[in-house]
């Protein structure tokens, strides 16, 4: 049986801050595509992109790519404001994704709402549960990949290879 869809990259929904997350315009597409009859949705990959920018060369297999988060959400629940977020340069097109600038902006910004934000319940359990350590092992490669400037793994200090190795 033949079936068809749209592909569309979470990437490419509009957003005022430089690139599509999840938000309320997600919500909106998969509405056309319900409204249109339509069952598929397929995106790309969607951890943390590499070298490139490519989603199918991400850092990880388990975590999600942080410039999907949507901002908007974030200061809805008070961890922003939207000057804060507008104070940042996402681009001057927006048909084009700016990946140096969001790059720039995106993990200062969500690092503001991470400081606001309190560690919930949820948190509390997957840590007890022991579901933390693949999060935990990409956690500290990405901390080492940054202190190494972007440097690959083939590039790095002998010592730190046999501890920081990806997921």
């Amino acid at each position: 049986m033949r079936r068809n869809g749209f592909l569309l990259p979470i990437s490419s929904l509009p957003s005022k801050y430089g690139i599509g997350s999840f938000s309320k315009e997600a919500y909106e597409f998969v509405d056309i595509l319900e409204e249109a009859g339509q069952k598929i949705w397929q995106i790309l990959p969607l951890g943390p992109t590499g070298y490139g920018d490519s989603p199918y060369q991400s850092f990880s297999t388990f975590a999600g790519n942080p410039y999907f988060i949507d901002l908007c959400e974030l200061i809805e629940e008070g961890l922003l404001s939207e000057d804060e977020c507008d104070s940042y340069d996402w681009g001057d097109d927006v048909e084009y994704i700016d990946y140096e600038k969001i790059y720039l902006s995106r993990f200062k910004i969500l690092k503001k709402a991470y400081k606001r934000s309190k560690i919930n319940e949820a948190t509390t359990d997957i840590i007890k549960k022991g579901q933390w350590q693949n999060h935990h092992r990409f956690s500290m490669y990405h901390s080492v990949i940054e202190q190494l400037d972007k440097k690959k793994n083939q590039e790095w200090p002998r010592s730190s290879e046999k501890h920081y190795q990806p997921n």
